[in-house]
């Protein structure tokens, strides 16, 4: 698992102003090369750029970027009030971590940048002959990577904020997330089953702070551990909301107090984070089909299409018994129930698209399609089956439909155990 710098270190990485600030910072550098670099131009090429020519360049390019990264900011805004509007208000943060559309503000704000300093050398009278060649140089340069990224951008922005686009994000990363348990089952550390198998002269670590936990450093506790030669049994888990009242870990073993160092392996946060937690994604998909599944919207293809993704992701959650090594053997940690996944999901979709025969259809069709999954996918699968049945009989006055998806549940009642 990542230590809690290399974790922060990825988080500050996708802040845009980040990306912003390394390219104004190359945007004050690069003119600078042009008065280094003059001495490698011949002196036969010096006189040949006007001496006013690269500042019409700069000066028109400056113009264009200050009006194409106001243009891009307000476009970025625009797409994320449609994804909080229109998808989850959650799925934003990850269109905020969009690459794409960092690099093109950064390339754009750093272009305007490199333009005005440019200007100012020039002003200055700084560069020579040949140092005006190396700057047109440089500066042809920077429109070819300007006009790339607006390309890129263009393309972007045909998807950005849609719903489709929105909930591959959200797919993805809760398929990320999953993808992590099953190479780190139980955070590398020892299994623990229950929270009845914590001995019972452990003692409870509470938190001061109110938040979900986003990210555990396990490393950091196990070297605590060993250390005051103690065991440390986590209970909660990345995504859990915890306050004085729910134990963050339980001690056993050794004589130390907790102490600032032992809190610090927990990062705590006012909103959950997709990377430690699977539930999150399933969670913010489950939100997207309920929506969609409100009067006010009213559109079942886009929760049969989300009930889709979902199989897509349940599918690749690690079996109960799947080959591991303890990496960390002072600390014990619980695993993501299957059943929590399940209800994450299902839950609000079975509720809100009660009354739909297409949804009700596509539910039970995705119970059948995860059950083949294993024995504990089939025991999931089942009892939210029977649930939709009985809220869906509830529902419909329809006997046609109800039949269907009585016909439809005892296909997947009449899958052998195994």
């Amino acid at each position: 698992m990542p230590s809690k710098w290399s974790w922060q270190l990825l988080q500050l990485s996708r802040k845009l102003w980040v990306r912003t600030s390394l390219l104004t910072l190359l945007a004050f550098f690069i003119p600078g090369l042009g008065v280094l670099l003059s001495g490698m131009i011949p002196d036969s090429m010096g006189g040949a750029i006007g001496s006013d020519a690269v500042e019409k360049i700069l000066t028109i390019l400056a113009t264009s970027m200050l009006t194409v990264t106001t243009f891009s900011l307000s476009i970025m805004v625009v797409a994320f009030n449609a994804a909080s509007s229109g998808v989850s208000p959650r799925a934003t943060r990850l269109l905020m971590d969009d690459s794409t559309t960092q690099n093109a503000l950064a390339t754009f704000i750093g272009s305007f940048l490199y333009s005005i300093v440019g200007i100012i050398l020039l002003s200055a009278d700084v560069y020579g002959e040949s140092g005006r060649v190396v700057l047109f140089i440089m500066t042809i340069g920077m429109i070819l990577l300007i006009v790339i990224t607006i390309l890129i951008w263009i393309e972007h922005l045909s998807g950005l904020g849609r719903i489709g686009e929105t909930a591959s994000r959200v797919e993805d990363a809760a398929c990320k997330a999953v993808k992590r348990s099953e190479q780190h089952p139980w955070l590398d550390a020892i299994q623990l089953n229950s929270l009845n198998d914590i001995p019972a002269d452990a003692k409870a670590v509470c938190t001061t702070e109110i938040g979900y936990i986003q990210h555990i450093d396990v490393n950091a506790l196990d070297a605590w551990a060993s250390e005051h030669n103690a065991k440390v049994y986590i209970s909660s888990l990345p995504g859990a909301f915890v306050h004085k009242e729910q134990p963050l870990m339980w001690l056993s073993g050794g004589r130390a107090e907790p102490d600032k160092k032992l809190f610090s392996a927990f990062n705590l946060s006012e909103y959950r984070s997709f990377d430690q937690d699977p539930r999150f994604g399933v969670i913010v998909l489950a939100e997207i089909a309920s929506k969609a599944l409100s009067p006010g919207i009213n559109d079942p293809g886009t929760a049969i299409e989300i009930i889709g993704r979902g199989i897509r992701v349940l599918s690749k959650w690690p079996p109960e018994r799947c080959n591991r090594k303890v990496k960390y053997a002072n600390v014990w940690a619980p695993k993501v129930a299957l059943d929590d996944l399940f209800d994450d999901f299902f839950t609000s979709i079975v509720r809100d698209g009660a009354a739909n025969i297409e949804v009700q259809i596509r539910l039970q069709k995705a119970f059948i399609a995860l059950a083949g999954y294993g024995t504990e996918f089939k025991r999931c699968a089942r009892k939210h089956a029977a649930a939709a049945l009985a809220r869906a009989e509830l529902a419909m006055s329809y006997q046609p439909d109800v039949a269907l998806l009585q016909q439809l549940n005892k296909q997947l009642e009449g899958m052998g155990s195994n």
